[in-house]
């Protein structure tokens, strides 16, 4: 009889063989046992996992999976780990190891506004605001920008606003976006000049409030964020009993529609929507800043126009690092953080900020990493094409050949860690992999994927990428953490029984969870499921 538990896990007794029980008590073993030995070792994982995969869920689907020694790389276990498939946010990995590699860790991203020197408060001709791509932009710091202006004695802008977006292409999505997708934050479009509309820093975005009216059947209150006349909010909702709000916005228009019942009581509810041409928000939110410190503009507001050569820099909004920033990026896989990041690399290595551009930057970085880009697509920084295809063996060769950069720390402690933070906060909770797998996730609809470090039995450092394609359950989440559970449990000793019932015991975790829908990262849902 071996006793063994998991870290967080209740402790179980595992019997092999038959068992009796006498009437006084005792325990024994029936005479007609006979013992089986087991394998042990990378053989017992390969069992397990093997097992895991039987599962109807997967069945006339497509499953990648490898694992290897963190150290040497030696493959620990392999079951089509060549095979390219569709990666949805596990694209995340080498977007982000690129950026780092290319920009550096201290890499901030500038937003100046510039014009000619005031003369008596008064700015000559044209103001520029102009972006270098920062995906973290609030309305507080273009209000932030404006009273600076103010401070600096600006009183008149004798002239237009110019939004200046040019570092990065008018390219606004990936190619093969989902056009069902292209009004929610996964899916907002890429701008060097942009803003969001909440902490989350979802850019790109206006957050719809939807509150109860004084009575019941009076129409809802409905407001923005950030607040603004570039998009048209046309409301039909009214205050009832129930929350059953619809916030949807036109597809080639910034008319949003709310329609539905708000709950009379409560504080409402709200949804968060994409807009058409950020930099069009971003000049009428800086615009409206510019008024409330009594700044008059003169002119109009124009867009996408490249800032001329002389100007002087009259204020100036720097980012965080990169580096704070990737924890921004990899914890709750935010999209635009990525696109930014991603034609932010080309940006510095061309002067073009393209998707072209960027796959060349970051492809040339992780190659220097024992990355093979030579059987990869990887088309833009997200992953939210359909038309990146990776390999769990390409993203393995990262993980592993990441260690050895100077930003490597960074680059892990950035990952979600199961059971704490990050997309992985609720899963794999009581396990050997909570607190110890560091994994990024991965969502679309029939897609699903998983790659990170882990430590197993033994403290043998591991790295691992799953990726699941073409099935047709609504989640297969569990599966992945029943594998990723069975490699925190093997060791040299562990034998295919131990390994199945951790593996078991993260099955029955996860139960709850398989009816929560997957097609997206859960921290993209409002109100997040992670």
């Amino acid at each position: 009889m071996r006793s063994v538990y998991a870290r967080g896990v209740k402790k179980r007794t595992l019997i092999s063989g038959a068992v009796a029980v006498t009437a006084a008590g005792a325990i024994t073993l029936a005479a007609t046992t006979v013992a089986q030995a087991q394998e042990t070792g990378n053989e017992a994982l390969a069992a397990a996992i093997d097992a895991i995969l039987q599962d109807p869920k997967l069945t006339d689907s497509q499953s990648s999976i490898i694992v290897k020694d963190a150290d040497t790389g030696e493959v620990v276990y392999d079951h089509h780990g060549n095979q390219r498939a569709v990666p949805a946010s596990a694209n995340k990995l080498s977007t982000v190891a690129g950026a780092l590699d290319v920009l550096g860790e201290d890499h901030v991203f500038t937003t100046d506004v510039l014009g000619d020197r005031p003369v008596d408060g008064v700015v000559s001709g044209d103001l520029y605001l102009r972006g270098s791509g920062d995906p973290s932009l609030l309305q507080a710091d273009f209000a932030a920008l404006a009273a600076d202006l103010a401070a600096a004695g600006v009183s008149t802008v004798d002239g237009d606003l110019v939004a200046d977006d040019t570092a990065f292409d008018a390219a606004r999505h990936g190619d093969e976006w989902a056009w069902g997708d292209l009004q929610y934050t996964s899916a907002s479009e890429i701008s060097a000049l942009t803003i969001g509309s909440g902490t989350d820093h979802f850019s790109g975005t206006v957050r719809v409030f939807v509150k109860p009216g004084a009575s019941a059947g009076a129409p809802a209150v409905v407001t923005t964020v950030p607040e603004t006349d570039y998009v048209t909010i046309e409301s039909t909702a009214t205050t009832g009993t129930t929350n059953n709000v619809a916030v949807n916005r036109d597809e080639h228009s910034n008319t949003i529609r709310v329609s539905g019942t708000v709950a009379a009581g409560t504080s409402g509810t709200y949804a968060t929507r994409s807009v058409i041409d950020p930099a069009g928000l971003v000049a009428d939110v800086f615009a409206d800043a510019l008024a409330d410190e009594g700044i008059d503009l003169t002119g109009g507001i124009r867009l996408h126009e490249t800032t001329p050569q002389g100007g002087e820099v009259l204020a100036t909004h720097d980012s965080e690092t990169l580096a704070a920033l990737t924890d921004d990026l990899l914890k709750p896989s935010n999209n635009l953080y990525a696109e930014a990041f991603f034609k932010a690399v080309g940006l510095a290595q061309t002067g073009q900020g393209t998707f072209a551009s960027g796959k060349a930057g970051v492809y040339g970085a992780i190659e220097d990493y024992g990355v093979d880009t030579g059987p990869i697509r990887q088309v833009d920084g997200s992953g939210m094409s359909r038309f990146d295809e990776l390999t769990p063996d390409m993203l393995t060769d990262l993980l592993i050949g990441a260690q050895d950069a100077t930003w490597f720390d960074t680059y892990q402690a950035s990952l979600p860690v199961a059971c704490v933070d990050g997309t992985l906060a609720s899963r794999m909770c009581g396990t050997e992999a909570a607190g110890n797998v560091r994994a990024k996730t991965g969502s679309m609809t029939s897609v699903s994927a998983l790659a990170g470090y882990v430590t197993d039995a033994d403290g043998r450092e591991l790295v691992f990428a799953i990726m699941f394609n073409d099935y047709l359950t609504s989640s297969v989440k569990g599966l992945e953490d029943q594998i990723a559970v069975a490699i925190a449990s093997h060791g040299a000793d562990a034998t295919e029984s131990e390994i199945a019932a951790f593996a078991a015991e993260a099955e029955e975790i996860a139960e709850p969870a398989e009816e929560l829908p997957a097609d997206w990262e859960c921290s993209w849902y409002e109100p997040s499921i992670c």
